[in-house]
């Protein structure tokens, strides 16, 4: 058996290759940001010339996902994928935590191993990711697999004065360990929990919708880790770093350190991780708004106390809301990805979960669905017009190959606009607009291979920024899965649209022998039952096209 290696380099991404040096865009010079801590929209500028280094944090892994939690995943994919398209190559990391209270509480009343319901559930997770497109981590770390980084943290965190360990009567140490806020005079900075000011209307937002719904119990500093209400603590700030464990904890879910038997307290895994597969800081943290507090400002104020510098920038996620209140399990199961995916295409989904800018509120609803597959119905039917008019579809290597530079002024404006996505979505329905307005002119105009080079043109901006947005039809997962549904690049049909297709062509065949014939009767017959079935046809000089109304 060799020895195991530690990985050489974990700044990888699916595109580009990390192999291949990173070529920024000149439009990323024109990106800002907003930053949780300062509370303001400010210029980015990477740690590392043409390097990101992102960490999210993940789901726990306790029950299935619901469409509030896709929604962070979608988010900052976005936000990864414009990265990648400015010419970053990107490091991202999200975490999966795969031990706490909730999977020990859920597992054992089930009957369950708990490890099993964690694993379980991690790969409902992957699967929805998966289906909505979200691009693959460059590194999915599990907690139960980041023993040892977080015990060394903690020591680091004690040996500087910024935690103690609780003993008993003995003096032996009980496992308990908190960290000591009132040591760390910066607590409070991601937050501003000590200000007075008024802060802008998401922070504003959050803060009177409290810490997360789905929280229980009267601890207002920590409410969903009972560890944090123990009158050991010095401080009601205080939180806990690693905790010993209850009696109903199975042996198997207990790891040994100097400060006694126990497990990680809720914060330090992400800390632990994060500088595990990031270094010494890097250049966003990343989650849903409802982690801000406790979550992030505890993880900032240890990373920071164990002598590591901390995030440069934080960016939190707005919720999903249901009638106006924040989504969570206890709206139901109705709103759970595999509920939502049963009645609407997964391309529909995830446009309606990314029609917003990450920071916006989402109101989750029927209209927001059907709005969204209107968008799809559009976005589809100009591309397969396109295709038709131009014999063929460019390739992806042309798609995913079009630079940020390449790309309409006001959808880069859009995205570098702290990630407008409303905005950018905007500017694609422009150019579908002028796409369709060449479309037409092709029949009537004698330079006809000019209009084509043109619509050639914008069907490649088109898809370059859908592809941006990880919604070009003709890409995975929407190909493999047959949600292209009418945007056939010639080459990958769903048998629906392919039996659609054969149909549709013996109509225009007779159609056109009827006109050939000029029997002008039965051709217009045959266009009229067409447009009954929802079909428009389209006379052009390549012959006749179709589309779904």
């Amino acid at each position: 058996m060799g020895n195991s290696q530690e990985p050489q380099d974990f700044n990888t991404s699916v595109m580009p290759s990390s192999l291949t040096p990173a070529h920024v865009a000149k439009a990323a010079d024109g990106l800002n940001l907003y930053d949780t801590a300062s509370h303001q929209v400010s210029h980015f500028v990477p740690l590392k010339p043409g390097e990101v280094g992102i960490y999210v944090c993940g789901a726990t892994v306790q029950s299935s996902p619901h469409i509030g939690h896709i929604r962070a995943a979608v988010a900052f994919d976005i936000v990864r994928r414009w990265f990648l398209k400015l010419g970053y190559k990107v490091t991202f990391v999200r975490n999966v935590t795969d031990i706490d209270d909730k999977i020990l509480d859920k597992a054992a009343t089930a009957g369950q191993r708990w490890w099993a319901r964690a694993y379980y559930y991690e790969r409902e997770f992957t699967e929805a990711y998966n289906t909505l497109g979200v691009l693959t981590p460059t590194v999915e770390p599990r907690a139960t697999g980041h023993m040892p980084d977080m015990i060394d943290l903690i020591q680091r965190i004690l040996d500087n004065g910024h935690g103690y360990v609780v003993t008993d009567a003995d003096g032996k140490p009980t496992g308990n360990v908190y960290f000591d806020v009132a040591s760390w005079p910066h607590y409070g900075e991601l937050t501003h929990q000590k200000q007075t000011a008024e802060v802008d209307e998401a922070a504003a937002v959050a803060d009177r919708m409290g810490p997360s719904v789905d929280a229980t119990g009267d601890d207002k500093y920590n409410p969903v880790d009972p560890a944090d209400a123990s009158p050991d603590k010095h401080d009601p700030r205080d939180f806990a770093l690693w905790k010993a464990p209850k009696d109903t904890d199975p042996e198997d879910a207990r790891w040994s350190t100097p400060f006694g038997v126990g497990r990680p307290g809720w914060h330090i895994e992400c800390s632990a991780m994060s500088h595990r597969y990031l270094g010494d800081g890097f250049d966003i943290h990343g989650g849903g708004l409802d982690l801000r507090f406790p979550h992030h400002e505890n993880e900032m104020a240890q990373t920071r106390a164990a002598g590591y510098p901390s995030a440069a920038r934080w960016m939190h996620s707005a919720w999903v809301t249901a009638k106006g209140e924040k989504m969570s399990k206890s709206l139901g199961t109705g709103l759970s990805v595999p509920s939502v995916l049963a009645e609407n295409s997964a391309w529909v989904v995830r446009y309606a979960l990314g029609s917003v800018q990450y920071r916006s509120m989402l109101e989750w609803s029927d209209q927001a669905l059907v709005e969204a597959q209107a968008a799809y119905d559009r976005v589809s039917n100009f591309i397969e017009r396109a295709g038709v008019a131009l014999g063929g579809q460019p390739s992806r290597e042309e798609v995913t190959g079009i630079s940020a530079d390449d790309l309409p002024t006001d959808f880069v404006a859009a995205m570098n606009d702290d990630v407008n996505v409303s905005g950018a979505t905007a500017a694609i329905f422009t150019t579908i607009r002028s796409g369709n307005t060449l479309l037409s002119q092709l029949a009537d105009r004698a330079d006809s291979e000019a209009v084509q080079a043109e619509v050639r043109e914008t069907l490649l901006a088109v898809r370059a920024m859908l592809d941006t947005l990880g919604l070009d039809p003709l890409a995975e997962p929407w190909v493999s899965a047959g949600a292209a549904g009418g945007a056939s690049d010639g080459t990958t049909e769903t048998p629906e649209h392919a039996a659609l297709e054969a149909l549709i062509t013996e109509q225009l065949n007779a159609r056109a022998e009827a006109r050939k014939a000029r029997d002008f009767a039965k051709a217009d017959q045959i266009r009229d039952t067409l447009a009954e079935a929802g079909i428009t046809i389209e006379d052009g000089l390549q012959g006749s096209t179709w589309s779904l109304k």
